[in-house]
């Protein structure tokens, strides 16, 4: 019988061409789609947790509820023996301080006149240990436009867009005027060692990363960080892990719960609303399959209406033939399902094409990022999980059943007493 209507399939290509380019249509699209909006929730998820998050991240409770500028006068101290701590504790993330700050640029003359001036915000990593993860996180050798990496604590590192607007160069000195960790003016020479293109618009017009020891000295902040970023070894976040360590760290530190002070873990859910926008993206996967579901079952439906009308005849002379009723719609049922699996391969062979393709190069949104103020990347890739192979049995096969068995229904309407004069006619 499969056989027979497999035959059937290919040797009438006018009743099944339009169903199987519906359903290949749509399972490209779905598994495309799927793909693209998996990679742009990876992406933005590692770029946020490069950047500023970490996949956890260790601060003071009155740090962590100054969602502004850096509340460095509420910095953790003892930071090395913290972090010493954390990795003994939780040995699988890679643990770095780091210290956020913002400021002025000052870029003098050779008289020390100054020229010009830009506000900068930006962070400091350790740059300069070989123990340390913090150049490779943050990708910086392949973001560099001019100059080099810093190999001095006063070396610094600008975004390209920022240099070319203060007219900076690599090996010219700036200030940086900024405030200590107790609130005075602090004022220290770095040298710009070369400029970077951060992959994030709103860094490369304002961002600045420097050593943390060099950092640490101009803001008076030796052996503190306003954060110590916890990273998962192999560089993927796991929330329930995530979750897991945070439970486990803040009831230890349940006792301190009065003081501002005492450190407290965060998840990378619980900054910057991430949580909800990554809840937000990741409900779009689902409400992809059904947005494709509905429109395909209602084209199909369709063509299994005008399909049924072109079959009149051929559906007649079946029951004439002694064929019931519920063979012939199961029948048709089994027929859809051929053309939708069809379909879903067809489609799942050109979403996967078009999956890897942006996989590899990604879509640049820099133009629609041209006055964002928020951090996402530049370059939103797709990522193929397992399940990009078979996201698209859902509408492909789903689509063509519902569809076949919503206009297959006519078959029970049909009137065997009127055969006769319907093929007289």
């Amino acid at each position: 019988m499969i056989a027979f209507l497999f035959k059937g399939i290919f040797r009438d290509r006018s009743r099944s061409f339009i169903p199987f380019l519906t359903v290949t249509l749509g399972v490209f699209l779905t598994v495309g789609m799927y793909s693209y909006i998996k990679g742009g929730v990876f992406t933005i998820t590692r770029f946020s947790a490069n950047l500023g998050t970490g996949h956890v991240k260790v601060t003071t409770r009155a740090y962590a509820q100054e969602t502004g500028a850096p509340a460095n006068d509420a910095a953790l101290t003892d930071a090395a023996a913290l972090a010493s701590r954390l990795a003994d504790d939780y040995p699988d993330f890679d643990w770095a301080p780091r210290i956020r700050f913002g400021g002025l640029l000052d870029v003098p003359d050779e008289n020390g006149k100054t020229i010009t001036q830009g506000a900068v915000a930006g962070f400091a990593a350790d740059l300069l240990s070989s123990e340390s993860r913090e150049k490779e996180r943050l990708d910086l050798g392949r973001g560099l436009i001019r100059g080099r990496l810093p190999e001095r604590p006063d070396e610094i590192l600008i975004g390209d867009i920022l240099a070319r607007r203060l007219g900076l160069e690599p090996g010219q000195k700036a200030a940086l005027l900024s405030s200590t960790r107790r609130g005075s003016m602090a004022a220290a020479n770095f040298t710009l060692a070369g400029t970077v293109d951060f992959g994030v618009r709103s860094m490369d017009r304002t961002g600045i990363v420097a050593d943390l020891q060099g950092v640490r000295a101009a803001l008076d902040m030796e052996d503190e960080a306003g954060e110590i970023l916890g990273f998962f070894k192999n560089s993927l976040f796991d929330r329930n892990k995530a979750e897991a360590v945070k439970a486990a760290f803040n009831g230890r530190a349940g006792a301190d719960a009065s003081d501002d002070f005492a450190p407290v873990l965060l998840t990378l859910r619980d900054q910057n609303g991430l949580g909800e926008s990554l809840d937000y993206m990741n409900a779009a996967q689902a409400v992809i399959i059904v947005v494709f579901v509905i429109p395909m079952a209602l084209v199909l439906w369709n063509a299994g209406l005008i399909g049924n009308l072109r079959r009149y005849g051929e559906i007649g002379i079946r029951l004439a033939m002694g064929e019931t009723k519920g063979h012939i719609y199961r029948s048709l049922l089994a027929e859809s399902l051929m053309i939708g699996f069809l379909g879903t391969v067809a489609g799942t062979v050109l979403g996967l094409a078009l999956a890897y393709y942006l996989q590899a190069h990604g879509i640049n949104i820099r133009v629609l990022m041209k006055n964002a103020s928020i951090m996402i990347p530049n370059v939103l890739h797709a990522r193929v999980t397992t399940l990009s192979y078979v996201i698209g049995l859902a509408p492909g096969l789903l689509a063509t059943f519902v569809g076949t068995a919503i206009s297959g229904r006519g078959i029970y309407k049909r009137q065997t007493a009127r055969l006769l004069k319907e093929l007289e006619t």
